[in-house]
């Protein structure tokens, strides 16, 4: 797998294009995300968001548009695609599948997992294409998302920090900010996370 990575807006999210046996997938388009996108896929195949906050879904609908792409999202966070919860003038973007939990799909040949993560936000979720988690909001290097946000969960979080800790295998985290790191480094300091979140709610 080919991974091409570019942040993103006034939060450096990360945009990724993973291309798997010459098909592109288009994953967390953030702000400002188009031009780049168009300057650097061959074969696009689908958009993938990890979750619904509008800097990993900002640039959707115009790449949907133009490349006459699908667009996948969890179920549970479809709802900041299309209302903008957060005030934020998100353009709005319309799912063309809706991910139900922990759910596999095969796009063109590829098979490509959701793993169902929730606490930063309801449908909060991680992309898993062979050894490789696109982690969203979920885990960063040395540090987890945050669970203080509208529709954000402290006790999902746990229920969701708990769960990665039981997962076995090591996987390349590629995150929705800042640089990449590995599940066996970051199951290290989990448990660490996992007390400041009990202590907070």
């Amino acid at each position: 797998m080919e991974i091409k990575i570019q942040p993103m807006g006034p939060y450096q999210t990360n945009c990724y294009i993973a291309t798997v046996d010459g098909k592109d997938f288009i994953i967390d388009p953030g702000v400002d995300a188009t031009t780049w996108v168009l300057n650097n896929v061959t074969n696009p195949v689908a958009i993938l968001n990890t979750h619904g906050h509008f800097d990993h879904v900002w640039s959707n609908a115009e790449i949907k548009e133009k490349l006459k792409l699908p667009l996948y999202c969890p179920k549970d966070d479809i709802f900041m695609l299309t209302d903008d919860p957060l005030g934020q003038g998100t353009p709005k973007s319309i799912p063309d599948y809706e991910v139900i939990g922990d759910e596999e799909l095969t796009l063109e040949g590829v098979k490509i997992k959701y793993r169902h993560f929730p606490g930063h936000t309801p449908g909060n979720s991680i992309i898993e294409i062979g050894d490789v988690w696109f982690s969203g909001d979920f885990l960063f290097q040395q540090s987890i998302g945050r669970w203080d946000f509208p529709s954000s969960s402290g006790e999902d979080m746990v229920k969701s920090l708990e769960k990665a800790m039981e997962i076995e295998g090591n996987y390349t985290l590629y995150p929705g900010h800042g640089l990449s790191t590995t599940l066996k480094a970051e199951q290290r300091v989990i448990p660490f996370w996992i007390d400041q979140v009990k202590r907070s709610i």
